[in-house]
C-alpha cells in the first residue's frame, strides 16, 4: 500500500489518499461502473475484508485522525453533455455553452438526464443491489450537487436507501464550476455570465466539503457523492491524485485519511 499526499501548512486539516484497494488507482481513463465498483479483492469476503481493514485503521487512529471510504460518482449523461459533444470546442466555449440550447436540444438552464443517463444511474443501482449480497457497507451519507442531473442520478441510484431524508444532503459547494460553459441562466443566482471560476476556487469549495465531512461527521465511514467531473477532479487534486477522465455515470472510489497537522 502506498500513500499519495498533499500538505498545506496554512490548512490545519490534511488529507491523504490510500491506494492499492481499487483498480481505479492505476488508471486515469474512463472508469464506468466496474464489477465490485473496481475493488481489487474479488473474493466472496471482499467487502468484509475491506470493512475490517477500515475498522482496524480507525481503531488505531490518533486523535483528530480518521479514515473514510468515498465513492465519487459522476452524474449520468445529460443533455448538457450531448450539446457539448455536438459542437467543436471553440464553438461551445465561444457561443453554444452560453446558450440554453439550439434548434434540436435543450440543455439549459439546468440540464436533465438523457435516457442513456437514466440507464447509467440504474447501472449504479444494479451494482449496489448485487454487492449488497456480498456485504458491501451501505453509504451512511450521500452528498449531491443541487443540479438536476446530479439530483436525479442520486434519486435513481440510491432509491433503495432507507430514511433518505436524513441520509442525502444537497450541497451547493458540490456543484460544477460556476461561470461560462457550466451553467446557463440568469435564473441561477450562482451562475455569472462571462466569468469562469478558477481551478483554485473550485478546489477551495472541494476542500470545504472534505472539512465538513471529517469535522461534522466523525462517526461515519462510508460516503457517496453524486456530482460533476470538474468538482471530482478538484477533490482528487487535494488528495494529490492525477486528473481523471471520468465517464458519465462512472465512479472513482478512494479511501481517505483525514488528520490534523
Amino acid at each position: 500500500m502506498t500513500i499519495s499526499s498533499v500538505n498545506e501548512s496554512a490548512v490545519q486539516r490534511c488529507y491523504q489518499a490510500l491506494d492499492g484497494f481499487f483498480m481505479q488507482d492505476t488508471s486515469t481513463q474512463g472508469h464506468s461502473i466496474r464489477s465490485f465498483f473496481g475493488l481489487i479483492d474479488d473474493s466472496a469476503e471482499r467487502w468484509l475484508n475491506l470493512e475490517k481493514h477500515l475498522q482496524d485503521l480507525n481503531a488505531n487512529a490518533q486523535p483528530g485522525e480518521s479514515y473514510k471510504l468515498f465513492y465519487f460518482y459522476r452524474h449520468g449523461q445529460s443533455y448538457h453533455n450531448v450539446g457539448k459533444d455536438k459542437y467543436a470546442s471553440n464553438e461551445w466555449k465561444g457561443h453554444w455553452g452560453r446558450q440554453n440550447g439550439d434548434d434540436e436540444i435543450t440543455w439549459g438552464p439546468d440540464s436533465d438526464l438523457t435516457p442513456a443517463g437514466i440507464a447509467q444511474a440504474l447501472r449504479i443501482k444494479e451494482e449496489w443491489d448485487k454487492e449488497r449480497d456480498f456485504g458491501i457497507p451501505c453509504p451512511e451519507k450521500i452528498y449531491t450537487s443541487p443540479l438536476t442531473r446530479a439530483l436525479k442520478t442520486c434519486d435513481i441510484a440510491f432509491d433503495w436507501i432507507a430514511n433518505k431524508q436524513k441520509s442525502v444532503l444537497v450541497v451547493e459547494n458540490c456543484r460544477e464550476g460556476n461561470g461560462i460553459e457550466e451553467e446557463f441562466s440568469e435564473e441561477d443566482e450562482v451562475w455569472v455570465p462571462d466569468v469562469r471560476e478558477t481551478k483554485e476556487a473550485i478546489a477551495a469549495r472541494a476542500r470545504s466539503v472534505l472539512d465538513k465531512v471529517f469535522d461534522e461527521e466523525p462517526q461515519i465511514t462510508y460516503v457517496c457523492f453524486t456530482i460533476h467531473g470538474g468538482i471530482i477532479n478538484a477533490f482528487l487534486s487535494i488528495l494529490g491524485l492525477p486528473k481523471q477522465s471520468l465517464s458519465t455515470g462512472g465512479v472513482f472510489p478512494v479511501i481517505i485519511r483525514g488528520y490534523l497537522d
